[in-house]
């Protein structure tokens, strides 16, 4: 295998830089679209209700598994929180990409 002449390099570079600011620039314009298309969408946060969103017994299992400890009930709950914030930020950026459905990568 031969390494790429100094042109193709160069173009190869090229390339990148142009997808790395294409990539910068969609991310400040998806910031600023999201400020611009913000809607809510669903019941007020106050509204919702405060469910365990945790296996319990999966969650403790885990815990006993992976450590031989045990775990106390008050953690499902702020768990729950935790996980109903990431949601929460997920769902910003699938509505900031005008999409309907929260995909692996909002989470990122």
């Amino acid at each position: 295998m031969k390494a790429p002449t100094r042109e193709a390099l160069r173009r190869e570079l090229e390339e990148e830089q142009q997808r790395e600011q294409r990539v910068a620039t969609r991310q400040s314009s998806m910031s600023e679209d999201a400020e611009k298309r913000r809607r809510i969408i669903g019941a007020p946060a106050d509204e919702l209700p405060l469910d365990v969103l945790v296996v319990v017994s999966k969650l403790k299992a885990y815990v006993k598994a992976r450590s031989g400890m045990n775990t106390s009930d008050g953690v499902t709950d702020v768990l729950s929180a935790k996980l109903r914030k990431l949601c929460d930020a997920a769902i910003e950026v699938a509505q900031a990409d005008g999409r309907k459905t929260v995909l692996d990568r909002d989470f990122k």
